[in-house]
């Protein structure tokens, strides 16, 4: 009797033992079934990132295409509008370089002229003191002859006439084409007053590189 109350106790703790370790196994699975849950969840979360940042990346790279493709664009544009303007200073340098070798021509023309018209002065001054001496130095019969006497005022009257051209031409930087009028001569004169034959002839001024002439026969400068 005794021997079966213990076999039955032995088996009441075996049935125990059984359904415990039952209990304990179930929540093994029921803990594990969470962790694998989990980490499905996680899984998927983080695959959805993965997209998301997979997403993020093409566009990131299609903005960058078209950033460098309008930076590309916009840079060439430049680069072509620089070299327009880089030729158009080329022009306008070369331009300028052919205008200032024309003035300089100009200025040298300018120059030399104005070195004439002075020697041309220098020798009619020169010979209107050779003239006056030579009126004082004269024969009595020459000094005597009224008209030879005002064929001589009048010549020194011509190369008055003469050097107020001159003056006038170097002056204002006229060439020997240009024609002066009795106004633009007169500042030239004594007191403002235009010589006048004393034998009543009429005096033409003609242009600067030609001398004064009067209507009167004999009243000529000496070439």
């Amino acid at each position: 009797m005794a021997k079966t109350s213990l076999s039955m106790k032995v088996k009441d703790w075996v049935l125990w033992l059984c359904v415990v370790a039952l209990l304990v196994t179930e929540l093994f699975l029921f803990s594990a079934n969470r962790q694998k849950d989990a980490a499905r969840v996680q899984l998927r979360e983080t695959k959805t990132e993965l997209d998301q940042l997979h997403s993020q990346l093409d566009q990131l790279k299609n903005s960058s295409v078209v950033t460098l493709s309008a930076d590309n664009s916009r840079l060439r544009a430049e680069n072509q509008g620089l070299t327009q303007k880089f030729a158009r200073l080329q022009e306008e340098s070369r331009k300028l370089q052919q205008q200032v070798q024309k003035l300089n021509q100009q200025l040298e023309t300018a120059h030399s002229t104005a070195q004439q018209q002075q020697q041309q002065l220098q020798q009619m001054q020169e010979e209107n003191q050779q003239t006056d001496q030579g009126n004082t130095t004269g024969t009595s019969a020459d000094s005597n002859s009224p008209t030879s006497t005002q064929a001589t005022a009048c010549i020194n009257n011509l190369r008055e006439i003469e050097l107020a051209k001159q003056q006038w031409a170097l002056d204002n930087n006229r060439s020997a084409a240009a024609m002066p009028t009795v106004q633009d001569l007169v500042p030239y004169f004594p007191d403002g007053v235009i010589p006048v034959c004393p034998s009543g002839g009429i005096y033409t001024l003609n242009a600067v590189g030609t001398a004064p002439t009067c209507s009167i026969p004999g009243h000529v400068l000496p070439q």
